[in-house]
This record gives C-alpha cells, structure tokens and sequence, in this order.
C-alpha cells in the first residue's frame, strides 16, 4: 500500500507511506535539490518488508519551505523528521539517507541514539569538504535563484549520459531560499568526532564515480563507526538509488531485512529442526532463491505478523491446502499444527469443516493424511 500524503499544513515535511502498517518502520532521507523521487526505484520493493517513510526537505517536492530558514542547521532538519515520526507513531525506526539525508541519520544516530534501530549512509560525509563552498552556493541562490546551479545538476550527480529528468526538474523548482538554508546546513556540518559514540549498526554505501562525496568519504566513517560495513557500487555516481537501484537494493535488504533470520527461526519452530535441515540440505544454486524467498516473506512477513496467534494460521493454512488438495504439504502442516498447540480433535474439527467448503473427497483425502500422521506421532510418543 502506498499512501501520498496532502501537500502540508506549513508545520510538518511532506512523506510519502508505502507497505504494511504492520511491518518495521524505515525512513528514507534525500539528497539536496531532489525530492521523494528519488527513491522512486527502490522505496516500493523495500516496502514488502517494511513500512517506508520518504520525506522531503524544506522548499523541495511538496515540503513548505518556511520550516527552516538562514542558518538552518542538520540537527534543526533532524528535528522536523522526529516530529514527522512521533506523529507517524514511531518510537524507532531504521533510516537511510543519501548525501544531507545521510547526514541527518548521522545526526540521529549520534544524538538520538534511542530511537534508530538500523542505519544506512549513502553517498554522503561526516563532513562535506568544510564549510566556504557551500556559503558560496548559499550565497549564489539567494542572489540568482536555482536555474543557473540545475544546468549543472546531471554532472554533479550522473555518470556522463545518464540522467533523471523528474530530478533534474525538482532542483530547478526548488525553493531557492530553502536550498540555501540547506546549505548553510551542509556548510555547519561535522560530526567526525562523535561517529565513535554510533551503536546501531550501520552501513555505509558509496558511489566509485560519486564527486561529490568520494568512497574516502564514505571510508573515514566506516573507519570510525564501531562494526560498521561499507559497500561500494561500481559505475554509481552521487545520486546512487536512482542510476543504480538493484545494487543498492541488495545492500540495503542485507543490511535492513532481517525477515530472512526471523523468518528462519519460525520455520524452524513452526516445522521443526528435522524438516527444515532436511530442506536445507537439499537446496541447490537452483532453488536457493526460493528457499529464501520462503524465509523472507512466508516465514518472515506472514507467520511473524502477530495480529494472527499461530494456531489459527495453522488452521487456514490446513484449509487451504485441503482446498487446493496438496496433501504432502498438509501432512507436514499437521505436524506444525500439532506444534501450534491443536488438538487432534481441533484438527479433526477444521478437516471436517473442510468436507462442507472444499468439498467430500478432498476431506476424505485430509482425514487419511491427518490418520497417518497423528499415529506416526503417537507411535513416536510410545
């Protein structure tokens, strides 16, 4: 489920909510002169797993521009996306950002350390490269506005012939004194001497090509925050989610999906040591992907939603199979089910509700399967 949120009230930044209210909150954070569009090609796939947050800064996409003004600083935008998450009603959340959206999870991390569960860091600084430059470029938009600085946008941010229109025309249409706040808030920026206070475990992902914010960059806060990876993509310039999407897609889910190691230790608990090591050990380069899609989102998504008790997705789970008449799997299902805390005559009770609703044969089929199985177990028990 995506969800676009009406233009703001003036006291809060504009967002953009996708994926299940249930599922584990992370925020996405932008570069500056783009706007929610630049997670365009990641944020819906990273939305099966959780409930993504994108937001825009002050003056860009639809974000009023009066909510930071001269002397802005990060720690002033890091406080308007707590507002924004308490009135989401998130205590703690992971967060990723590229370049001023990185440096606000930076901020986060460092002085907010309670309420960031993940981190990751995308074509962005500790620091970036002192402060004149960007007073200059603060200096030039309040003078001449956005047109002359977004003709140079694709070289900043691209490969040579690569380019995003939508983005490129966000950073023309930007709010020029907005930007320039945000300026002057990269230009106050570094927090070299707190990465060390850092704990959530954090990820850093740098574009080989990125001019802007180098892999050295990136490297210096790997170097300095405790266990933290850094992963860097080849041909991947500064806006990095948009030119390269599935490979910051794959770091990204390996840093933040933790679905597949949750959804391990359902199937696990759910099926049995046994099955699973058996399934384990039968997986090849072939069927690898569809052992972990299993984990991820059966295992992961679905059985660890808790707005189900077990037991009663193990009982649609043996009306389901029964309906679609895959026997090997309700035997393995009943074996759960018993796992699950269901009776024999719970069990029995659902096969015959089946009889009614899927029909006579396949309930004589299920009842068969279900014998067997539940004398297996009590010959074990004996």
């Amino acid at each position: 489920m995506s969800t676009r949120q009406p233009l703001s009230d003036g006291k809060s930044l504009h967002h953009r909510v996708e994926g299940p209210v249930t599922a584990p909150p992370l925020l996405l954070g932008p570069s500056l002169g783009t706007s929610t569009a630049l997670w365009d090609k990641v944020a819906p796939e990273l939305s099966v797993t959780h409930r993504v947050v994108r937001w825009d800064l002050p003056g860009h996409g639809d974000s009023p521009a009066g909510l930071i003004g001269p002397g802005a600083t990060v720690a002033d935008l890091a406080a308007l996306v707590l507002a924004l998450a308490d009135s989401l009603g998130l205590d703690r959340f992971s967060y990723t950002g590229v370049s001023l959206g990185g440096a606000v999870g930076l901020h986060l991390a460092v002085h907010h350390p309670e309420r960031i569960e993940r981190l990751a860091v995308i074509c962005s600084s500790a620091h970036f490269n002192g402060s004149r430059p960007w007073e200059e470029r603060a200096a030039l938009v309040r003078a001449e506005g956005l047109a002359g600085l977004a003709e140079g946008a694709n070289s900043r941010w691209f490969t040579t012939g690569f380019t995003v229109p939508e983005l490129v025309e966000d950073h023309r249409t930007a709010d020029p004194d907005a930007y320039a706040a945000c300026c002057d808030a990269l230009a106050a920026f570094d927090i070299r001497d707190r990465l060390p206070e850092i704990g959530a475990p954090t990820l850093l992902v740098a574009g080989r090509e990125d001019p802007a914010t180098p892999p050295a960059h990136l490297r210096e806060i790997a170097d300095a925050v405790p266990g933290a990876a850094l992963v860097e993509i080849p041909g991947a310039s500064h806006l990095a989610p948009a030119q390269c999407p599935e490979a910051v897609l794959t770091a990204l889910r390996a840093h933040f999906d933790g679905g597949a190691k949750r959804g391990m230790e359902v199937r696990r608990q759910v099926l049995g040591d046994t099955h699973v090591d058996r399934a384990q050990a039968r997986q090849s380069e072939f069927t690898a992907r569809f052992q972990d899609f299993i984990s991820r989102y059966a295992w992961g998504e679905i059985w660890t939603d808790p707005t189900l008790a077990r037991r009663e997705r193990s009982m649609i789970t043996l009306t389901a199979l029964v309906a679609h008449g895959h026997y090997h799997e309700l035997a393995m299902h009943i074996r759960a089910a018993r796992r699950n805390g269901l009776t024999p005559e719970e069990i029995g009770a659902v096969l015959l509700q089946t009889a009614v609703y899927c029909g006579v044969p396949a309930a004589n089929s299920a009842f068969a399967v279900a014998q067997r199985v539940l004398a297996e177990e009590d010959e074990a028990a004996g």
